[in-house]
This record gives structure tokens, C-alpha cells and sequence, in this order.
């Protein structure tokens, strides 16, 4: 058999390394400064780009998709290519990818701190930067599926299963959740309204986490672990069910996210059944990664990679197990829209995907520059500062959690609610925060000691950009034989498209009755479109991420209902939300029945100096909305990019629209006035007071009328 030498393209996964490293240090810099700003919102330095919510999906982003996202292409260029025997399909595509990617993360660091968002979490960025996205991944694709088919290995190890999952279910989710209309270059609104849309973010969301930042990592995993414990895979059949099982239920779970809202009942049952059952296949994979150590678990003390990837795979198994747990409707009530979540969240993205791409770094730069770790002291002290960092970051975020639930549920012996001020929930748990950011910063500290380590480690070596090898060429010629998924694992085309059908199934089947049955969303005939004033404003809300701090949704408890006096929300109230704006965190109160709650100038006042009207507030104070103005020129836009997704304005009133912006705007000018408060008609905050006044007071207009 003919032996062929070619040589592993060392030089992009290095690239991609050092990428990680950057933008690891800055996503979690920025991380530590709004954890910061919560108990200390001065830290905006007053200036718009730099508010909680504008940055927070700067964290997120920078978080998932540069420090994550580069780790991962550095891993799976390193073991594709070693697992194929055979250099990357295209050295033009690996740096086209590369570049392109980089070139997408600069233009979300510019565009967020600008409020150029789409406000969907973990897909805030705008349309242009949504179709490069897509042109990258392509080119990533490419590349990965080309070298798979010059491959000289017959058959697909178990990582290039996960690495294939991740390629076709991140280009689904991401083309369908991008659909949206363009008003401009950097403004659209999301192509499906209300419950349809938090639907399809969630399914998007919820699979994001499942397969940008677990499927590839297990694939990593299940090359990594067995290198660096020099044993093999625990067991092959087990990674067989571990894999099919996993990617096959995880699409169903995204409703988990959206309990007691106005998701119809079924939808919610099955995010419930779904999230459940995945405790079984993450644990199948968790227990096949440690006892992939056995006999080896006596390095482990030693060798700090080791170390890293042990608490990784330990925290996925936490984590995953927590998340069905939390999908339990008793459980959800109580913790979902507090701290807890944000705790659970950094269990796997601190310590699942931190540790594991640490361990990852650790292993890969001494070989690829032919020497040492530099230190193996200093590995292990970021080890266990780490470690120590994600334990003080969690446990003040749990006990957090509980304590906002029980506060916002406890009612008193004569049936009122014990503390009916939101801001009372807030206060008791600022030291909470505090320590957080203790732990955040510990966590910090210890990344900060990876980077010198690594780089006083290349500096001692020399880097091998082409590293040579050699295998025998893949014999073109029929292998008979086999069971079944054997046979699976020598057709990637097959195996491709098998996985395909495995991640739409769940999809088709939640999304298209929402959309189809008109059942599930009964409307409401009070329910107007907004008006352009209202419009203006909610573009506004959503440039500076309110619903980053604020929900709106108020849920059928009793302790909300009574929290903010009025009904608990309907589906046909959000009919006309491009997008919808429920959100997933209560830093503050649920925005949804604030309209007519507060006269306008409270809520002038507020945006200027919250404490003035909510002593003790972290909410930083907006004044940039008082001397910016809106631009009625664009409401024309507005107006008929709505019409497209089905809002049911009027042909023609795209031309009389300002007529009635001004109008209203004139309204509340005027209102403000006998408060001796003076402000141009077109401030961008009477706008944004335009907003806040009409929300939740559709439904109150029914109530009303059925009253009279």
C-alpha cells in the first residue's frame, strides 16, 4: 500500500488560538465591568456606549462567539486534519474563514455600543452582518466537507460526527431565526411577530447553546481527553447513542425558555418532555469522557490539562443535568427571570467551555511550538483560581435567585404583597452582585496568567507551521461489511443528511403548527398597531437594550398580576411586535402593564435621574435622550417595512404618518408643560414616554369597553 506525505496546516490553528486568547481576555473584561455596574452604574461614565444595555450583548457576543467560537475552529482544524490524515481541504478557505470571522466580530464590537441591534438575544447583529455570517460559515463548511471527502482514514471518528451536527444545525438555525425585513442599512425588523417570534429565538437560542457550544466541545472532548490521558474512548457504543440521541432531542427544547407565557400549552409541554429526557444522553456523554480516565486518574493530579478538562466535563454534567431540572414548570416559576438562571448559564459557559478550552490551550501550544509548558505552576494556580472564581461567581447568583423569587412572591398575613416595591428585591441583593464580580475577577485573574504562560511558552520553542506526516492512501475500492452504523460512519454524504433530517424533525414539528393554526394565537380586537410616535420609541427601547433588565411579560401568578395591577399577558397582545421584546432577565420591574402606571413626567424624570423618582435604583441615568432627536424621515420606512411582515397599516399612510407623530408628540409636550418641563416636540424621550404609556393598555381598553 502506497504511503503518501503531506503535511497538518498548523499555522490557522495557531491563528485561531491567539484570537481565543484576545478576545477571551476582552470578552471577559467587559463581562467584569457591567457585573460591575450593578452595584456601581457611575462605571457607564455617562455616555451611551457603554450602558449595561448596549454592552451586555457585547459580553455575550464576545463571550460565545470570539472566545468560544475562535476556540473551537482552533480545535477542530487541529484534529480534523489529524483524524483524516490529510491537510485541511483549502488553505484559501481556512484563511478566508479566519479573516472573515474576525472581520464580523470587529463589526459587532462597533455596532452594539452603538445600539445597532436586533435586540434577539445571542443574535443581536443587524441583517448585513447576519448575510456575512452566513457567507463565513458556508466557506467553513466547505472546507470541513471537502476534507472529509480527501480523507485517508475509511471511517469518521466520533468527533467529526459532532463537528458535522454543529456545521448543518448552526446554518439551520441561524437562516431561519435571521429572517427580517431591512428598514436601512442598519435597522430591520424581525420577519415573524410575538409569540411566533419568541418561538423561533428560542428554538434559535436554546440551540445555539446545544450546538455552538456543546456538540463541537464534546467533539473536543472526544478528541482531547483520550490524547491527554493517553487512553482511549471509554466506549464506542456508548458515543453511538450518545450522539444521535443528543442531537436528535435537544432541537425540541427551546420552549423551556418560554413557560407560563403566552406559548401555546402544548408547545410549552413538549420544551418540558424534551428537556428531560436530555438528561439521559448528556450524561451518557459526561460519564464516557470520565471514564475515559480510568487508570489514568492518578495524572490528573499532576498534570494541570488534565485538570481543566476533568472540571469541564464534571460542569457539563452539572449543567445539563440543572437545565432539565430547570425546564420543570414548579421549579421554572420560581427561578426563571432571576439570578439563578445567570448562574447556571456560567456553570457551563465558565467552567464547561472555559476549562475545557484551557486544558485545549494548555495541550496544543507546546506541540505546535516542539517544547514545554512554560510553567506548569502557574497552570495550576490558574487552575484553582478558576475554580475558586466560578464558585464565588455561582453561589452568590443562586442564593440570589432564590431570594428574588421569594421576594416577589411572598405575600403578607393580610393577603397583600410583602414587598410590592420592586426596587425593595433589588437592594438586598447588591452585596450579591458584589461578590460576583469578586468572582468574576478571580476568574479574570487566572485567564491573564494563561496568557503569559502560553506566550513565554512559544517564545521558548519554535513554531512548526507545516508539520509533517504521512498514512497510507484511502484505497478507492467497495468495503462490504460492518453493523450498520459502521457502514454510517464510511458515507459522510449519508451521514450528513441523516443528521439534517435529526435536527429538523423537532423544528418543523413545534413551528408549524404556531404558524399554521390560528388557534394558538387568538387575537384581540382592541389590539392596535403601533403609532409612529410608539414606533419611534420602541426602536429606541431597543437601541439601548431595556429589555436586557426588563421583561414583558407578566406571568399568570397571582404575585404578578398583583405586582403590576393588571392581567396577565395574552398572545394576541403581541401580534404586532417585530420583534418581541418578552426578554429573559428582571434586573428591574416587567415593563408590560407600565402604560398608564405613571404620569409622563415621572417618567421624565426617571430616564434623567431614576433615583430621583426610585431611591436606591442601579438604573443609570439616560440623558442623551433629552438632546437627541428623533428623525421623522424614517418613519415612512418603518411604516412600510411593517406592512410587509402584516401589520395592517393603511396603503397611503406612509405619507400622513408624522402628521399624527406630531400630533402626539404635541400631546405630551404639552402634558410635560404644566409640570414646567420644556422639551422639543421631537426629543427623542417624549418618543420613548410615547412607547412606555401605550404598553399592556390595549388590553385595558377591552376591559374597559366591556365595563361600559
Amino acid at each position: 500500500m502506497e504511503i503518501e506525505k503531506f503535511e497538518y496546516d498548523n499555522k490557522i490553528v495557531k491563528y485561531f488560538s491567539i484570537a481565543t486568547v484576545i478576545f477571551g481576555i476582552i470578552g471577559m473584561l467587559v463581562g467584569l465591568l457591567i457585573a460591575t455596574q450593578l452595584f456601581l452604574p457611575q462605571l457607564n461614565f455617562g455616555i451611551p456606549y457603554t450602558t449595561f444595555g448596549r454592552i451586555r450583548p457585547l459580553h455575550t457576543n464576545a463571550v460565545i462567539f470570539a472566545f468560544v467560537g475562535n476556540a473551537m475552529f482552533a480545535g477542530v482544524y487541529y484534529s480534523m486534519q489529524r483524524l483524516l490524515k490529510t491537510r485541511m481541504f483549502s488553505d484559501a478557505l481556512s484563511y478566508i474563514h479566519f479573516w472573515g470571522w474576525q472581520l464580523i466580530i470587529l463589526a459587532a464590537a462597533i455596532t452594539l455600543p452603538l445600539g445597532i441591534t436586533t435586540s434577539k438575544e445571542y443574535a443581536e447583529l443587524e441583517w448585513p452582518i447576519d448575510i456575512a455570517i452566513t457567507l463565513i460559515w458556508v466557506v467553513f463548511g466547505i472546507n470541513m466537507i471537502g476534507t472529509i471527502l480527501k480523507r485517508r482514514e475509511r471511517h469518521m471518528y466520533v468527533a467529526i460526527w459532532f463537528y458535522i451536527a454543529t456545521f448543518v444545525t448552526v446554518a439551520v438555525l441561524h437562516v431561519v431565526n435571521s429572517f427580517e425585513i431591512p428598514v436601512t442599512l442598519f435597522k430591520s425588523y424581525s420577519w415573524y411577530a410575538g409569540v411566533q417570534d419568541a418561538l423561533v429565538q428560542w428554538w434559535y437560542g436554546h440551540n445555539a447553546v446545544a450546538f455552538f457550544l456543546t456538540t463541537p466541545f464534546l467533539g473536543l472532548m472526544y478528541y482531547f481527553l483520550p490524547k491527554a490521558a493517553n487512553r482511549p474512548v471509554y466506549s464506542y457504543k456508548l458515543s453511538i447513542i450518545h450522539f444521535w440521541s443528543l442531537i436528535f432531542i435537544y432541537i425540541w427544547a427551546g420552549p423551556h425558555h418560554l413557560l407560563y407565557t403566552s406559548l401555546p400549552n402544548w408547545a410549552q409541554s413538549l420544551g418540558v418532555v424534551f428537556s428531560v429526557m436530555l438528561i439521559a444522553p448528556s450524561w451518557g456523554g459526561m460519564l464516557n469522557g470520565l471514564l475515559t480516565l480510568r487508570g489514568a486518574w492518578d495524572r490528573v493530579r499532576e498534570d494541570p490539562v488534565l485538570k481543566f478538562m476533568v472540571v469541564a466535563v464534571t460542569a457539563y454534567g452539572m449543567s445539563t443535568l440543572e437545565g432539565p431540572l430547570l425546564s420543570i414548570k414548579s421549579v421554572n416559576a420560581i427561578a426563571h427571570f432571576t439570578d439563578w438562571i445567570i448562574a447556571h448559564v456560567h456553570i457551563g459557559g465558565l467552567g464547561w467551555n472555559g476549562f475545557m478550552i484551557f486544558g485545549m490551550l494548555y495541550w496544543l501550544v507546546p506541540r505546535m511550538w516542539g517544547t514545554k509548558l512554560w510553567s506548569t505552576k502557574a497552570a495550576n494556580l490558574h487552575f484553582w483560581l478558576g475554580t475558586l472564581g466560578i464558585i464565588v461567581y455561582a453561589l452568590p447568583m443562586y442564593t440570589a435567585g432564590v431570594v428574588q423569587s421569594l421576594m416577589w412572591k411572598n405575600f403578607n398575613a393580610e393577603g397583600f404583597l410583602e414587598y410590592p416595591n420592586f426596587l425593595e428585591t433589588v437592594t438586598q441583593i447588591i452585596p450579591l452582585y458584589m461578590m460576583r464580580a469578586i468572582g468574576g475577577l478571580l476568574y479574570f485573574s487566572g485567564v491573564i496568567i494563561m496568557a503569559v504562560n502560553l506566550i513565554r511558552t512559544a517564545k521558548q520553542g519554535s513554531f512548526v507551521p507545516n508539520e509533517a506526516a504521512e498514512a497510507p492512501a484511502l484505497e478507492k475500492k467497495k468495503v462490504i461489511g460492518g453493523y450498520w452504523h459502521n457502514r454510517l460512519e464510511r458515507k459522510p454524504v449519508i451521514f450528513t443528511t441523516l443528521v439534517l433530517i435529526a435536527i429538523v424533525i423537532g423544528g418543523v414539528v413545534e413551528m408549524v403548527p404556531t404558524f399554521l393554526i390560528k388557534s394558538n394565537i387568538p387575537t384581540i380586537a382592541s389590539v392596535k398597531p403601533y403609532t409612529p410616535l410608539e414606533l419611534h420609541g420602541r426602536d429606541i427601547y431597543i437601541r439601548e437594550g431595556c429589555n436586557n433588565c426588563h421583561s414583558q411579560m407578566v406571568r399568570p401568578f397571582r404575585s404578578e398580576t398583583e405586582r403590576y395591577k393588571g392581567e396577565y399577558s395574552k398572545a394576541g397582545e403581541f401580534v404586532y411586535d417585530h420583534p418581541f421584546l418578552w426578554g429573559s432577565k428582571r434586573t428591574g420591574p416587567d415593563l408590560h402593564r407600565v402604560g398608564g402606571a405613571y404620569n409622563n413626567v415621572w417618567h421624565f424624570n426617571h430616564m434623567l435621574d431614576p433615583t430621583s423618582t426610585s431611591p436606591g435604583s442601579i438604573m443609570p441615568p439616560y440623558p442623551w435622550l433629552y438632546s437627541d432627536q428623533i428623525n421623522p424621515d424614517r418613519t415612512a420606512g418603518k411604516i412600510k417595512a411593517l406592512r410587509t411582515v402584516g401589520v395592517p397599516y393603511a396603503e397611503g399612510y406612509e405619507d400622513i404618518a408624522n402628521q399624527d407623530l406630531k400630533k402626539q408628540a404635541q400631546g405630551i409636550v404639552a402634558d410635560l408643560k404644566t409640570y414646567d418641563v420644556d422639551i422639543p416636540e421631537t426629543a427623542e424621550i417624549v418618543a420613548l414616554i410615547a412607547y412606555l404609556q401605550r404598553l399592556g393598555t390595549d388590553i385595558k381598553v377591552e376591559s374597559v369597553a366591556q365595563n361600559q
